[in-house]
């Protein structure tokens, strides 16, 4: 089976892709990758994951990855294009939000613990609609925030809010699909339009807002096994 690796988004985890491992576990030798240390830049989390890859001697894998997780994803296109199959960067940008944006929820991090933001935080993550039909999905989601450490969320932030890939994320050339949320507030699909017309993927646009692989599970989960299974690009 070709591996399939996959990157979560800031404040969550490998649990992140719950609704997808048992379909792609059936295609795929699925290998979620978890950010446990703080990193000082998206860099160090591409460098970890490839260090993950030499250890289980894996030359080369399928990658995917959601917002933070996708600006790996685009790091490992550009910086270690020998070691990537096919990528797919769901709801993430070249670059996300701005640095002021970024500098006041770190703030607030810091000062009032991951519980002060946890609310708006969920907010963005999910539209109106699914957090009124899905609550104890939300509930859920927002528990499994709070177990992140205060230090470690701190810093991928950072990461996140330094990373700028739009003067060379065209340089990418592995095949690449690009999922959006229409609903999506972090990452608009303006940045999905960006990435697809940069790199020259083939993009979907999903009913959903930022975590569009549980929201919109099932045609998320169809459109990635459907690319990763070699029918586009």
């Amino acid at each position: 089976m070709t591996p399939l690796v996959l990157l979560h988004s800031l404040g969550s985890g490998p649990w992140l892709w719950e609704p997808q491992l048992g379909p792609w576990s059936a295609r795929f030798e699925v290998l979620p990758h978890a950010v446990t240390a703080p990193p000082r830049a998206i860099d160090d989390i591409g460098r970890d994951l490839l260090a993950l890859l030499d250890a289980r001697g894996i030359d080369r894998a399928h990658v995917c990855g959601l917002s933070m997780g996708g600006q790996v994803a685009q790091w490992l296109g550009l910086h270690a294009p020998a070691r990537v199959e096919r990528i797919v960067l769901a709801c993430t940008g070249a670059r996300i939000g701005s640095a002021a944006n970024w500098d006041q929820r770190i703030a607030a991090a810091r000062a009032g613990g991951l519980e002060s933001i946890a609310d708006a935080v969920v907010e963005r993550w999910f539209t109106p609609a699914f957090r009124a039909r899905e609550p104890e999905a939300v509930a859920r989601a927002r528990e499994r925030l709070l177990l992140t450490p205060t230090e470690l969320y701190v810093a991928c932030c950072e990461a996140v809010r330094d990373w700028d890939a739009r003067a060379e994320v065209a340089a990418i050339r592995a095949p690449t699909l690009v999922v959006a949320g229409a609903h999506d507030p972090i990452t608009p699909p303006a940045d999905g339009h960006f990435l697809a017309e940069q790199i020259g993927a083939q993009l979907v646009l999903l009913d959903a807002a930022h975590l569009a692989n549980i929201e919109a599970a099932g045609a998320f989960t169809a459109a990635v096994a459907d690319f990763l299974g070699g029918t586009h690009g």
